[in-house]
């Protein structure tokens, strides 16, 4: 047994099958998921998890160099917003639409049980050397 970090076996599996460029969605519970990537939901209940919980726990075990969010998140949802200002360099924001169209290339989809509107983030794999 793991003695930390992500335990969620399908989630470790698949963060370890990325690599630098790959593109990884983390996303609400009402985004629509596209045909295609790998999806490894972890939406128990409205609201559970979070998706700053399911953010915090990526981006300790990611390296990330980047990422894209929906403008419209800016205005609806600011809790969510300030979190990827403080997680998330070089984060570009783009409209909702944009993002959801962008998603059918990601590698992997992590659903959250989050239940506030545009909680969604496409983050940018990078490299550690």
């Amino acid at each position: 047994m793991k003695r930390g970090g992500i335990l969620n076996r399908h989630l470790a599996g698949a963060l370890a099958e990325l690599g630098h460029g790959d593109t990884v969605l983390v996303c609400d519970a009402g985004m629509p998921i596209p045909t295609g990537p790998h999806v490894v939901d972890l939406s128990f209940r409205a609201g559970v998890p979070s998706f700053a919980e399911v953010l915090d726990g990526l981006m300790a075990e990611l390296v990330v160099d980047g990422g894209m969010a929906a403008r419209e998140m800016l205005g609806t949802n600011p809790a969510a917003a300030e979190l990827l200002k403080t997680q998330v360099a070089d984060l570009e924001l783009v409209t909702h639409e944009e993002l959801k169209a962008l998603s059918g290339g990601a590698r992997l989809v992590v659903r959250t049980g989050e239940a506030r509107p545009y909680a969604n983030v496409l983050l940018r794999c990078g490299v550690f050397f």
